[in-house]
């Protein structure tokens, strides 16, 4: 046991688990931290600029590296701030640790008005956390550090919280440092795992549908094994796009719609349709089963409420993806289940109708993608805002490689994607990374331009500016009878980012990307590029295919059931 303060045990504890970054903001309540941070040369901290960014940074850097993402902040309103990365990172089952501070001990819960306090704190992020705990002197700061981070790495990974009271990050006592708690990865009974191999041997046409618990738990290469040793193709979830390269003989891409709006959904969504077995790996189902009941689903979760929950007819395997997947490749071997003809043709040929049809009937919207696509390596990560290019991105950007493709999940929230780009910088400094968002999600976190250019976080930011919250508009005005205050007084973005002292540039038109991206790669900084459009609309098939699906998108005689 060695003698030290409550913030020299939290972070040499964090030192022990591996953490290199934290993202946070000092403030009165963490001093004791701060000073152990700035004593310790083996993490670094990433100040921003306001406390929402410090958990969607620390999400960018979970969803990139593969490892925990770290935030700290002052408490109450601190935390307040802070919740909006960690219900982003909850909608995508990322290790998020948040350390928040608290009100001096002996006031907490006694509701007097210290600075910051909040009744409860804890229970403000409950419903998006799967973890929290207070720890309220020094000596109990180890066993809480270590036990957040085994939360983190076992079971389905969500944010958690560890809370602080401003002296026990101050008071020195004898303190017993731990080493990471071992982990081991869930693994289902060998006859479960016959089971489930019999059933996928003996498929007529069966499916995998790989959801965003492949990246979890690191089983990109382990589920490409799973198609090639079994020849059966895969489609994945917007969250699983980028498990298997979308180039893969074996990969029809992603699908997210469940009724399939589009031509190329609809394809997909008659392949699932027609399956009689369907793998799922590591994704909720939230869309159902395509194929319902008239197939049996073999579904590997390590969330065990997720197993059956889709449909009766169910093989449950408990287990993390990736071992799941090794202790079921032999099973599937002696069973024979490589035995079937490769479908890669029909794969292929199922991509060139869906091409054809993007050739034959393009929307305004695809020159764009294809002028983001051409500019942008193959290898950058890309976040991807709440805008009309990130929705066709689910399933027409094209991604090769694991963990580039990040956007917000079911949070679906502006603002996220320019601080989690930061975030996912930082994770992968030697690796381009580029934000894609329009003006109004941009604008929620546009100060974090201080923050990039203090450490240097080359993210190239591609704005789209149409001065409005554009998909908002055209729904009001096209089912409302007109748009009221979606309209947006934006700065001169060029000159903006140039004012904190990163690059600002402008398109002249949107095709002008695929030249302007690499440009700005190149200058190893962060860059702004300013991309002015109109109002880009929907097809019209699409629209109507799009609003009507949400009963409340449109002026109705009632809603309330008789």
């Amino acid at each position: 046991m060695t003698e030290m303060s409550g913030g020299e045990a939290l972070v040499k504890s964090l030192v022990a688990e591996g953490v290199e970054v934290v993202f946070g903001i000092p403030g009165v309540q963490v001093y004791g931290i701060i000073a152990a941070l700035r004593d310790e040369p083996g993490i670094r901290m990433i100040t921003t600029r306001h406390e929402q960014a410090t958990t969607y940074m620390a999400d960018g850097y979970a969803r990139v590296s593969g490892k925990p993402g770290v935030a700290l902040v002052v408490p109450g309103v601190g935390l307040y701030n802070a919740a909006a990365g960690l219900a982003t990172a909850y909608s995508r089952s990322s290790p998020v640790l948040v350390i928040a501070g608290q009100i001096p001990r002996g006031q907490i819960g006694r509701n007097l008005g210290g600075v910051h306090e909040i009744v409860d704190q804890p229970d403000v992020v409950r419903p998006v956390t799967k973890w929290r705990q207070r720890a309220l002197r020094p000596r109990e700061i180890p066993w809480t550090v270590s036990e957040a981070f085994r939360q983190m790495r076992t079971g389905r990974p969500r944010p958690v919280l560890i809370e602080v009271p401003p002296e026990a990050s101050v008071e020195r006592e004898e303190v017993r440092l731990r080493q990471p708690a071992p982990v081991v990865r869930t693994v289902p009974d060998p006859e479960q795992l016959r089971k489930a191999a019999g059933v996928i041997a003996a498929s007529r046409l069966a499916l995998i549908y790989a959801g965003g618990g492949v990246a979890r738990s690191d089983a990109e290469e382990a589920l490409v094994a799973l198609a090639e040793a079994t020849n059966i193709p895969v489609v994945t979830s917007g969250g699983g796009k980028g498990t298997i390269p979308d180039r893969h003989r074996l990969s029809y891409g992603s699908c997210v719609s469940p009724e399939g709006e589009r031509f190329e959904m609809n394809q997909l969504y008659d392949v699932m349709r027609s399956a009689d077995v369907v793998i799922g790996v590591g994704t909720r189902f939230s869309m159902g089963n395509p194929a319902g009941e008239a197939s049996t689903l073999v579904n590997i979760n390590v969330d065990d409420t997720e197993l059956t929950r889709v449909q009766a007819n169910t093989v449950p395997l408990h287990g993390d993806a990736r071992a799941t997947i090794e202790a079921l490749l032999p099973h599937l071997a002696e069973a024979g289940a490589g035995n079937r003809p490769s479908p890669a043709e029909a794969v292929t040929a199922a991509r060139r109708l869906i091409a054809y049809y993007d050739i034959k009937f393009k929307e305004p919207q695809y020159p764009i993608l294809e002028a983001l696509q051409s500019g942008i390596p193959g290898e950058a990560c890309v976040v991807w805002g709440v805008t009309q290019f990130g929705y066709y991105a689910r399933t027409h950007f094209q991604v090769n490689h694991p963990k580039t493709y990040v956007d917000s999940g079911y949070a679906f929230n502006l603002g996220y994607s320019f601080p989690t780009a930061l975030g996912a910088q930082a994770a992968r400094p030697d690796h381009p990374v580029v934000c894609v968002v329009g003006d109004g999600g941009f604008m929620f976190n546009a100060s974090e331009l201080s923050t990039a250019v203090k450490y240097g976080l080359g993210v190239v930011t591609v704005v789209f500016r149409n001065d409005s919250y554009g998909n908002v508009a055209r729904d009001l005005d096209e089912f409302f009878g007109g748009t009221y205050e979606t309209d947006l007084c934006n700065p001169d973005l060029v000159a903006f980012a140039e004012a904190f002292g990163a690059v600002g540039l402008r398109a002249d038109d949107p095709l002008d990307l695929a030249r302007l991206i690499p440009e700005a790669l190149e200058r190893r900084a962060p860059v702004v590029i300013d991309v002015p459009v109109g109002q880009v609309d929907l097809p019209r098939a699409k629209l109507l295919a799009h609003v009507p699906s949400l009963p409340w998108t449109l002026p109705q005689d009632g809603l309330i059931p008789s």
